[in-house]
């Protein structure tokens, strides 16, 4: 009888000790900090730098085409293409080095490539003026940046995992030039944001509502459509928002950079980067759901897509991964478009290639304005 307590006891804990991992595994994905790498970037070592050059570890992801933020402790850089036919190490590879926009880089300093080429504010990063303003949401006040345009057709931009109002400047200054107003909006869990009930992100289950909220206020102050432009979940809430808005007939069209149509395996590789080991990956996955109510549904099934749509996205997306974009584009051939972006991670197809990306925007912007 005491035997089969204690293995009842030891059985008990084991599965105590399971779920707490599921957890913790969890937490990748549904505790992403604003601000902060995703754990699939990995982190680099600063060798040297020199007049408009940078030496940085070999890696895939130092040796990747664009142009990119590089971010450390304290520092922000913009780092262009590959500099070949230049000494180096061979462990290392040299780039150039565009800018350095907050601190200093110095030989051993530890730093992670980002989307976000700008810091700052519009005014300060790009020289635009804005306004701050604050949208009424359903948990709070949501700050934003308006920058103004002579168009009636305003964007929207909304941020996703790990980004800030920072990461929709790469491409504000061509909106910009082309007139479209932009929103660049913060939402629940965002620094200055409302905080979600239970601290979670939903990858957007519920923080559409926030979008839906800037569409509100667009349409306040003028807007007579919206284009939705949303990266990673940023575009999972820009697609819940044309579907279920009380204004998704002002939707206008979605602009999909990089999105999260499968949240199980986004978490799974968030998880997996993390070392979770791949027994506890079904745990993360079971808690997630537990956590906050996440179904198994895809964003959109509707049998017309709602709006057209510009979807960006690429193999080497090893966080959403680009298969379940390729069967929503299929499905939706004469709604969706999807531009395939090579060597280019979550999150960052503007980074690979901006004068395609901008390009490939133009045209599918333009009967829309």
């Amino acid at each position: 009888m005491r035997a089969a307590a204690a293995a009842v006891g030891v059985a008990f804990a084991a599965g105590a000790a399971s779920v707490a991992a599921g957890r913790l595994a969890s937490d990748a994905a549904l505790k992403a900090t604003s601000g902060r790498p995703l754990p699939t970037e990995p982190r680099l070592t600063v060798h040297s730098t020199a007049a408009g050059r940078i030496t940085l570890t070999r890696a895939f992801a130092s040796q990747r085409p664009g142009t990119y933020g590089l971010t450390g402790a304290g520092a922000h850089a913009v780092v262009g293409s590959v500099v070949n036919g230049v000494p180096h190490a061979p462990d290392a590879i040299v780039r150039r080095l565009e800018r350095v926009s907050n601190g200093t880089l110095e030989p051993g300093d530890k730093v992670w490539f980002t989307p976000n080429t700008h810091v700052g504010d519009p005014r300060t990063a790009l020289g635009l003026d804005h306004t701050d303003v604050e949208v009424p949401g359903e948990l709070g006040t949501l700050p934003a940046w308006f920058v103004p345009g002579a168009r009636s057709t305003w964007v929207i931009a909304v941020h996703g995992l790990g980004g800030t109002r920072e990461h929709p400047m790469n491409v504000m200054g061509f909106l910009h030039r082309h007139g479209f107003p932009v929103l660049d909006l913060a939402y629940r869990g965002d620094i200055g944001a409302p905080r979600p009930p239970d601290g979670l992100s939903h990858l957007g289950e519920t923080e559409w509502r926030d979008v839906d909220a800037a569409i509100h206020h667009a349409v306040r102050f003028g807007a007579q459509k919206v284009v939705l432009h949303g990266w990673s979940t940023g575009a999972t809430m820009a697609l819940r928002a044309a579907v279920r808005s009380g204004l998704r007939d002002r939707v206008a069209g979605l602009v999909l950079d990089s999105p999260v149509l499968d949240w199980t395996a986004t978490l799974r590789a968030l998880a997996a980067a993390r070392r979770t080991p791949g027994a506890l990956l079904p745990l993360a996955v079971r808690a997630a759901q537990g956590r906050t109510g996440l179904g198994g549904a895809a964003p959109v099934e509707p049998a017309r897509f709602p709006v057209p749509a510009l979807i960006f996205h690429g193999p080497d997306d090893v966080v959403a991964p680009w298969d379940a974009s390729r069967r929503l584009a299929a499905h939706h051939s004469g709604r969706v478009t999807l531009s395939a972006v090579r060597q280019a991670p979550h999150g960052a197809m503007w980074n690979a290639d901006p004068a395609h990306y901008e390009e490939t925007l133009r045209r599918f912007l333009t009967p829309l304005m």
